[in-house]
């Protein structure tokens, strides 16, 4: 495909399109891709009316790891699991299934949600 382009085009096109394409897709990526992967789970924001004990309970953990409170979110799945997402601890997300809630009980969910708590303070939130 690339010989195509090359010989349909000019190299001195093609360069500077798939660098500014390359680019683009880093941006995208850098700042997108949390909300692209909420997108593509399902995943819907928790409101503190609506489950007060997981805000209190991320809300503890991120006291205590030295991180601001990440968004929670609810994906509608009976499997239990749970990931963090986001570029940085001020930007992160953690979402959880409907049955890691029902199948956990607050000890269990507080260690998994420490966990994924750690992947925020260590930035693996980004890969």
């Amino acid at each position: 495909m690339g010989w195509v382009f090359s010989y349909i085009f000019d190299v001195y096109f093609i360069f500077p399109l798939a660098v500014i394409l390359a680019i683009s897709q880093a941006l995208i990526s850098y700042y997108y891709a949390d909300k692209i992967t909420l997108a593509i789970s399902g995943a819907k924001e928790i409101k503190r009316e609506e489950n007060p004990t997981i805000h209190r309970l991320v809300e503890n953990l991120a006291i205590t790891a030295g991180l601001p409170k990440p968004r929670i979110y609810l994906i509608d799945d009976s499997a239990p699991n749970a990931f963090a997402t986001g570029r940085d601890p001020k930007h992160a997300s953690i979402a959880v299934t409907s049955g890691l809630l029902q199948k956990l009980n607050k000890p269990e969910l507080e260690g998994v949600l420490a966990h994924e708590l750690s992947h925020v303070g260590n930035y693996d939130i980004r890969l």
